[in-house]
C-alpha cells in the first residue's frame, strides 16, 4: 500500500531537499506542488545570475510560497560566487574592522543580491563564537572570539539580510565556535557546563533573536551537559528548553544538513535522523545536497512511519509543518529588492580589514607563493589567494610537507618571497617551511584563514587578511602594491 496522502504531505511540509544541475528536474517542481517545504541550492546549481533566477521561477511554478535557501555567508562561503570567490569579505574581517552599521550595510547587499534572483532564506550569519583557534571549520566564518563582539554584528548580519526582504537563518545553535572537529565527518563535543555557554556561546543568539531573526539553524555538535551523547540537532533540552523556552525564539528552527555524519551517523541514516530531529524540536529539516526524488521519498516514508508507529506524535509533526509555511508567509509579504546589492561595498570593506605587521617595502617583482590547503565541505572547492589579483608577477602553488625551502629560495633568486596561506598556523609542514624561508631570505606573509596568535620569526611582514574571498584576495595584493 502507498502512503497515507495527508500524512505524506504533512511530512514534504517539514522537509528542505536539493537536486543536482542548473535545472529543477520535474520531480524537484512536483514535489512542491506536493507539499514539499523548498529546495536548497548549491554551487551545482549556480552557473550566473539569469540562470538562477529562470530556476527559483520553476521552482515557484510548483508553488508559489515555496522556500529558496541557499548558504550565501560571504567571505569564505559562497554558492552565487563558488567559480571566482565572494566579492564580499567574510565575518571575521568584518568583525576586525568593528563598524557594526559597515556589518548591516554588507549584509544588506548580500541579501538584495538573494532577493533579486528569487532566493527567500540564507542560512547565514553565522554566529558562532569561535574561541578555537584550531577550529577546522568555522574559523573565518565567526565575527570573532569575544561574545560581545560577535553578538552585536550577528544582530547587524540580520538585520541587514531581513530589510532585503530575505530570511535570516542564524546558525549553528547552540554554538561550534569551540570545536577541533568538523561535524560534516564526525560528531564534534564541546564539553562545557551551561553556565558556560551562556556567557560564551549564546549571547549572539540572544542577539539575534532580538533582532528578529526568522530562523535558528541547528548543530550536530554534542554538549554532554545538555545533550548526553546525542548531537544538539537530536537534543529537546536545547532546541526547546533552551532554545524556545529561555531564550524566547518563536520562529523556524533548520537543521544543519541532515546527510552529514554528525547527524547521519548518530541515527543511522536521514530517514531515522529527521525523526529524531523532529522529536526533539525541530521544525525544518535540511536533508543535504546529495538528493534525489527517491531520498525524499524515503525520508518522507519514515516520518510518516513514525507518525503511524508513534515515536512522532501528529501533534508535533503539524506544529513543525505550520512554523515552515509561517516562514514562507513571511518571505512572500517581506519587501525584497529587485536589484542587485553593491558589491563594491564589500572590496572596499575588505581594504579596511586589511592588518599589517612590519614593513611592506622592498617587494619588487617577488616570486609569490601559494600553499595548498584543503577547502572545508561547507566552503567547497572556491578559488581564493592573489593570483587573480596580480600584475605581471610570477605565482606557484605548492604543497608544504613536500617543498624544501633551498628550492624556492633558488627560483627565487634575489627576489624576496610572499607566501599566501590559510591556516597557517596549523597547516601541515607551513610554520616549517616559513621559519625554513625566513631564516635565509626576505620574506612575507599572507595569512588568509584565521587570525591566530601564532606570527613565524624573521619574516619582514605578516599581512592578515581575515579571509579568503575574491575581495579579501584583491585587498591584499592592492597593500602589497603587486596589483594591476
Amino acid at each position: 500500500m502507498g502512503l497515507d496522502a495527508g500524512l505524506r504531505r504533512l511530512a514534504l511540509g517539514t522537509l528542505l531537499a536539493a537536486y543536482p544541475g542548473p535545472v529543477p528536474p520535474d520531480w524537484a517542481v512536483e514535489l512542491l506542488a506536493d507539499g514539499l517545504a523548498g529546495h536548497t541550492l548549491f554551487g551545482t546549481n549556480v552557473h550566473d545570475p539569469a540562470q538562477v533566477a529562470a530556476s527559483t521561477a520553476a521552482l515557484r511554478a510548483g508553488r508559489p510560497d515555496a522556500l529558496v535557501a541557499i548558504d550565501e555567508e560571504g567571505g569564505d562561503v559562497t554558492r552565487l560566487a563558488h567559480a571566482t570567490g565572494s566579492p564580499y569579505p567574510g565575518n571575521a574581517a568584518l568583525g576586525a574592522i568593528g563598524d557594526v552599521a559597515l556589518t548591516r550595510r554588507v549584509y544588506q547587499s548580500i541579501g538584495a543580491d538573494l532577493a533579486a534572483l528569487g532566493i527567500t532564506v540564507n542560512l547565514a550569519p553565522t554566529v558562532d563564537v569561535n574561541t578555537a583557534d584550531e577550529n577546522p571549520v568555522i574559523g573565518t566564518r565567526s565575527f570573532g572570539a569575544d561574545p560581545v563582539r560577535v553578538a552585536a554584528h550577528s544582530a547587524a548580519a540580520v538585520t541587514g539580510l531581513q530589510a532585503a526582504g530575505v530570511a535570516a537563518c542564524a546558525k549553528h545553535f547552540p554554538g561550534h565556535g569551540a570545536t577541533v572537529a568538523d561535524s560534516h565527518h564526525e560528531l564534534p563535543t564541546v564539553d562545557a557546563p551551561l553556565s558556560l555557554l551562556r556567557q560564551r556561546d549564546l549571547p549572539p543568539f540572544g542577539a539575534v533573536i532580538a533582532a528578529g531573526a526568522r530562523a535558528v539553524m541547528t548543530a550536530h555538535i554534542r554538549v554532554p551537559a545538555l545533550t548526553g551523547a546525542d548531537p544538539a540537532t537530536f537534543s529537546r533540552a536545547v532546541l526547546v528548553d533552551l532554545l524556545r523556552t529561555d531564550l524566547g525564539f518563536t520562529g523556524a528552527v533548520i537543521t544543519d544538513a541532515l546527510e552529514m555524519k554528525g547527524a547521519a551517523v548518530a541515527a543511522g541514516g536521514v530517514g531515522p535522523a529527521a525523526v529524531r530531529a523532529l522529536a526533539a524540536g525541530a521544525d525544518l529539516l535540511c536533508i543535504g545536497a546529495r538528493v534525489d526524488a527517491a531520498l525524499v521519498e524515503r525520508v518522507a516514508a519514515e516520518i510518516v512511519d513514525a507518525l503511524t508507529d508513534g515515536r512522532l506524535a501528529t501533534a508535533r509533526v503539524e506544529q513543525a509543518a505550520g512554523r515552515a509555511a509561517e516562514l514562507a508567509a513571511w518571505t512572500r509579504t517581506a519587501v525584497a529588492s529587485t536589484t542587485a546589492g553593491d558589491t563594491e561595498l564589500g572590496y572596499a570593506a575588505a581594504r579596511r580589514a586589511i592588518r599589517v605587521d612590519g614593513v611592506l617595502t622592498g617587494l619588487d617583482r617577488p616570486l609569490v607563493v601559494q600553499l595548498h590547503t584543503e577547502s572545508t565541505i561547507a566552503e567547497g572547492r572556491v578559488p581564493w589567494g592573489l593570483g587573480p589579483h596580480l600584475d605581471g608577477v610570477p605565482e606557484i602553488r605548492v604543497i608544504a610537507t613536500e617543498t624544501d625551502p633551498a628550492t624556492l629560495r633558488g627560483l627565487a633568486g634575489d627576489r624576496p618571497i610572499v607566501l599566501v596561506g590559510r591556516h597557517l598556523h596549523r597547516l601541515p609542514g607551513g610554520p616549517e617551511l616559513v621559519a625554513g624561508l625566513a631564516a635565509e631570505h626576505p620574506v612575507t606573509v599572507v595569512e588568509m584563514g584565521w587570525p591566530a596568535q601564532w606570527r613565524p620569526a624573521g619574516v619582514r611582514a605578516f599581512v592578515t587578511t581575515y579571509g579568503a574571498s575574491h575581495a579579501n584576495g584583491r585587498a591584499a595584493a592592492e597593500a602589497l602594491g603587486l596589483a594591476g
